[in-house]
């Protein structure tokens, strides 16, 4: 059920006794909410997939769940119906890593660990082309302006750009890390690729200088899982096997003096997966711990916790209009989440007067939430405009942990 805990403990929202059997496969996810009546934040399970579900997407405007998985296939789901209407499959012959979906919401790129990445017809569901590497593909993503192709790949812990339209390679990066490449993407601006890795490193690569532009070693204390960039291409947010996300201030540049934001203590097992919200007041991550965490940003701290996945949390994604959080597990299931009056909830109405207050930022002038959950002195500044303060104080890392994989 859901509950608060303890003051300073984090909020569980969604927690839930196990959902009641569906109907016969022809219905299933027909009906609009799987939870029980008692659930706080309501939410739909999506079955239709036969293996861990390894990423998902809205698009269409948010009325459209775009879906790959292990059981090689990639489906289309009507966000309504709660149904898939259009499948993509019989082409790849290992479990798919990745799908990824083009701005005009035309085509489907997938990467797989038969060694290929694909290219599909949105419409038609037909495949249009198909890339061959000699290792592993662990991640693909398309350019915002829907021009290229970027992929991560275990053989030679290289990333490999490819043009989208004709299917050729325009660069190859070997060795750009020292260990498996887990996910790579570009940035809006379509101008830099970021890559992490099993080497614990973050690399940006510059198309146009052709050069890598930034590397930060040691970003976490163990596997760096998930990367994903804000809308305006300033903020760079990665989740790891340390239990910890960082946001890291790529425009500026100011991580070099003054380090990363670090998000903490909201997951108990390897974090899997990240995603901001498109204003970047959110970053929604999943973990092995099988949760989901909401965070707000300008805070700093974990507004929910959405429990209920059987299994661990492979990939997260958030509407364009915050209302609704999307998840994939390896329990072969996704669930969208209705958070629309996730603050009208009693539990987390008192949680937050009881850990804050609304102040405005004196640089900025925008308002904050001024957490008073520990003994730190007054806050007059918000988490980002504090980026530029020289003694601001960065809490220490956990220990190194090995991954719960």
């Amino acid at each position: 059920m859901a509950a608060a805990t303890g003051q300073g403990d984090p909020l569980a929202l969604g927690e839930l006794l196990p959902p009641p059997l569906l109907p016969a496969a022809s219905s299933r996810g027909s009906r609009w909410g799987d939870h029980e009546e008692i659930a706080q934040i309501p939410f739909k399970i999506l079955q239709g997939h036969k293996d861990a579900v390894s990423s998902c997407h809205f698009c269409c405007e948010d009325t459209k769940i775009l879906s790959s998985s292990f059981d090689r296939s990639v489906k289309l789901w009507d966000v309504a119906k709660g149904v898939h209407i259009q499948v993509f499959e019989e082409e790849h012959t290992a479990p798919i890593s990745e799908c990824s979906l083009t701005p005009d919401n035309k085509r489907v790129i997938t990467s797989s660990y038969d060694k290929t990445v694909k290219a599909w017809d949105m419409e038609t569901g037909k495949m249009l082309w198909t890339i061959e590497h000699e290792g592993l593909v662990t991640s693909c993503n398309i350019s915002y302006d829907g021009k290229y192709v970027v992929s991560g790949l275990d053989k030679e812990n290289a990333i490999c750009i490819t043009d989208a339209v004709n299917a050729t390679t325009v660069m190859y990066l070997q060795d750009h890390h020292r260990s498996t490449v887990t996910r790579c993407c570009f940035d809006p601006d379509n101008q830099r690729v970021a890559s992490v890795s099993y080497d614990k490193t973050i690399k940006l690569w510059d198309i146009v200088a052709q050069s890598t532009t930034i590397t930060i070693d040691e970003g976490h204390s163990n596997v760096i899982s998930d990367c994903c960039f804000t809308l305006d291409g300033r903020y760079l947010c990665t989740a790891s096997w340390d239990r910890t996300l960082k946001i890291w201030d790529i425009k500026t540049g100011d991580f070099r003096h003054h380090g990363p934001i670090v998000l903490k203590e909201g997951h108990q097992g390897s974090v899997s997966s990240c995603i901001f919200s498109k204003d970047a007041s959110l970053v929604v991550s999943g973990a092995y711990d099988k949760n989901i965490a909401v965070w707000d940003i300008r805070t700093g701290y974990k507004k929910l916790t959405l429990q209920g996945h059987g299994d661990w949390v492979m990939d997260v994604a958030v509407s364009s209009n915050k209302k609704w959080i999307l998840s994939s597990s390896k329990d072969s299931t996704l669930r969208l989440w209705n958070i629309e009056k996730a603050d009208h909830i009693p539990a987390v109405i008192e949680n937050r007067k009881r850990c804050s207050q609304i102040v405005q930022c004196e640089d900025c002038e925008k308002p904050f939430s001024l957490l008073q959950c520990n003994d730190s002195g007054v806050v007059t500044k918000c988490v980002f405009c504090r980026l530029a303060m020289p003694t601001r104080n960065i809490m220490p890392l956990p220990p190194t942990c090995s991954p719960d994989l």
